[in-house]
């Protein structure tokens, strides 16, 4: 197959830059025909060969930035909801079940948002992605009174929603960068983290101001009216379609199946801190506002780690990255944690435990990118991603379950630490499995991947 940009012939791929040329107007890659196997990774690597590294690229940073500050915000904040729920009676255990569906609908739709993305294109799947979000948040002010009412609006509309989102910010920065796409990759991130630890205060502010209700309600309608207008500026520098909704034969590279093994062991303890560290600060006797402060510091600190993890895969590689900060995170969660009985104490876990939890999701989609290119990264990010949903759905919940069964919230902190000890446990052999991407599977991969 020739490499020429317009004579191609009509079996093959037509594929223009999608930048900004000396008239200053955008071009948009064309495809005339479904790509074979070969000819996508072709087209890959022409992709990849005229990405402008910046341009309008930044935009669609800071735009994908905004979104995921709501989308990542709204998950990792659950644990303010939650507490609040939880005074009023209702099961720890289960909340965390309705918490966890959310993101897990990332993994559930995956694969079909993926091609969603390639059908639609990324700008009309981030409005109706922000607009599921901040429906459902809206809808969740109406049925705070019935778990079953919540893992409707909540879990399944907003995790929706959540899903768009994150399949969005996830492939689209990919198209514009390649040596930044690390650095890239940890501003959309970043973005999540700073949005999860100022919602965590206005969350707190709220539920005392205006109830609980309220609260789900006006974060439905300040996710609509900011991240709707960021959504408009999301577009694609290259159209690659259609392709298939899976590449089974992904799995044939030992690298890829080992990073999926990764991902969906790894996601098990993600939410765990989150999700607990409230209910973990009222064990201490320590009042609400702390638990807040807890998860906001927890949510910056992840902000940190996203932005400073995408600096280290420019630098240090992609894989080596994602190996530190799982280890990072077995780390804080088996050393620091349990000894964690006072607020000081818990902010050093927190701040670290933060920092390597946030490199992970900033961390994954680069890896993906620079193994298996920009053309590709829809589909194997997607395959990747939908492995992650027992990690996402059960990971949380299991160690709630754990707790109760230890003697649950009022146990004290010592009922906690087997439910501590289960998510260490798990993000010890997600780094196990990264060490071994690195190690054993692909020797080259180094400072460009």
């Amino acid at each position: 197959m020739t490499t020429a940009i317009q004579t191609l012939p009509t079996t093959a791929i037509e594929l223009q830059p999608y930048g900004i040329n000396t008239a200053g107007e955008r071009q948009r890659a064309v495809v005339s025909s479904a790509p074979e196997p070969d000819d996508l990774l072709e087209a890959s690597v022409l992709a990849d060969a005229q990405v402008p590294d910046g341009g309008y690229g930044w935009v669609v940073i800071s735009a994908c930035a905004l979104v995921t500050w709501w989308f990542v915000g709204a998950s990792y904040t659950w644990g303010v909801l939650q507490a609040a729920l939880v005074a009023q009676g209702k099961s720890s255990s289960t909340l965390a079940f309705v918490g966890s569906l959310c993101p897990a609908c990332i993994s559930i739709f995956a694969v079909p948002n993926a091609r969603l993305i390639r059908v639609l294109g990324a700008r009309i799947i981030a409005f109706l992605g922000i607009f599921l979000l901040g429906l459902g948040s809206i809808l969740s002010g109406f049925a705070e009174e019935s778990i079953a009412g919540l893992f409707l609006t909540w879990g399944v509309i907003g995790g929706i929603g959540t899903s768009l989102c994150f399949m969005v910010v996830s492939v689209t920065p990919a198209q514009y960068f390649k040596a930044k796409r690390g650095i890239a990759n940890g501003i959309v991130y970043a973005g999540g983290g700073i949005g999860g630890s100022v919602n965590s205060f206005i969350l707190n502010a709220l539920i005392e101001s205006v109830g609980i209700a309220w609260t789900f309600r006006v974060l439905g309608f300040m996710i609509l009216s900011t991240g709707l207008p960021a959504a408009y500026f999301i577009k694609e520098r290259t159209v690659i379609r259609p392709t298939k909704f899976v590449e089974w034969r992904l799995f044939k590279d030992l690298r890829f199946a080992v990073l999926f093994a990764t991902g969906a062991i790894g996601t098990f303890p993600l939410l765990v801190p989150a999700f607990f560290l409230p209910l973990y600060n009222n064990s201490l006797g320590l009042p609400s506002s702390a638990g807040a402060g807890l998860v906001a510091a927890f949510n910056f600190s992840s902000a940190i780690g996203r932005l400073s993890c995408g600096l280290a895969c420019d630098k240090l590689g992609s894989v080596n990255t994602l190996v530190l900060s799982l280890l990072l995170s077995a780390l804080s969660i088996f050393v620091l944690w349990p000894v964690s009985s006072s607020i000081g104490s818990l902010i050093a876990f927190v701040i670290i435990n933060g920092s390597a939890n946030g490199g992970f999701f900033s961390t994954m989609p680069t890896v993906v990118g620079n193994v298996f290119g920009s053309a590709r990264v829809s589909v194997a990010m997607g395959m990747i991603v939908s492995g992650w949903v027992g990690g996402y759905l059960l990971g949380a919940p299991i160690a709630g379950y754990i707790l109760d069964a230890s003697g649950g919230e009022s146990g004290g902190i010592g009922a906690y630490r087997p439910a501590i000890f289960y998510a260490g446990t798990m993000a010890t052999a997600a780094a196990v499995l990264a060490a071994i991407v690195r190690i054993k599977v692909d020797r080259k991969l180094t400072k460009t991947v």
